[in-house]
């Protein structure tokens, strides 16, 4: 909850109970495989420590989640995990701004591209429409010919 404690009337404590239920409710959503809603987030993989911050990430966002390259550091099992996660979201509708280098996880987790390059935005396109060739263009500034 970091800094969103739930609190019990009149003197402020703890309602750690509470917390537990909608840590729980929300780990269960989004499938997010913990061992525990108790458990400490060191002891936890870097899948599950991801899978954690995504569902913290929306259970606090109001309008928008910002994730910068989310798999990066994890491998080939924690990222698919993690894509699982984004997918269920993304079904949920919850608006999603994700900042990858991989192009096939662009490609497949995206409903529209943005690509920008040295700080400027070059272009946007529906993934639908598009292919990997004509975003490799926009990024590099060569022709795809």
């Amino acid at each position: 909850f970091l800094g969103r404690e739930l609190t019990l009337p009149p003197f402020g404590r703890l309602d750690r109970t509470r917390m537990i239920a909608e840590t729980e409710a929300l780990v269960r959503e989004l499938d997010v495989r913990i061992p525990s809603a108790k458990a400490t987030i060191r002891d936890l993989s870097g899948g599950q420590r991801q899978g954690v911050a995504i569902a913290r990430a929306t259970h606090w966002a109001r309008k928008l989640v910002l994730m910068d390259e989310p798999t990066a550091a994890l491998g080939v099992a924690e990222t698919a995990k993690v894509e699982t996660i984004i997918a269920a979201l993304k079904a949920r509708n919850v608006p999603i701004l994700i900042v990858s280098h991989s192009l096939d996880q662009v490609f497949r987790l995206s409903d529209r591209i943005c690509v920008l390059r040295r700080g400027k935005q070059i272009g946007v396109r529906k993934t639908a429409e598009t292919d990997k060739n004509e975003i490799v263009s926009m990024i590099t500034g060569l022709s795809a010919g």
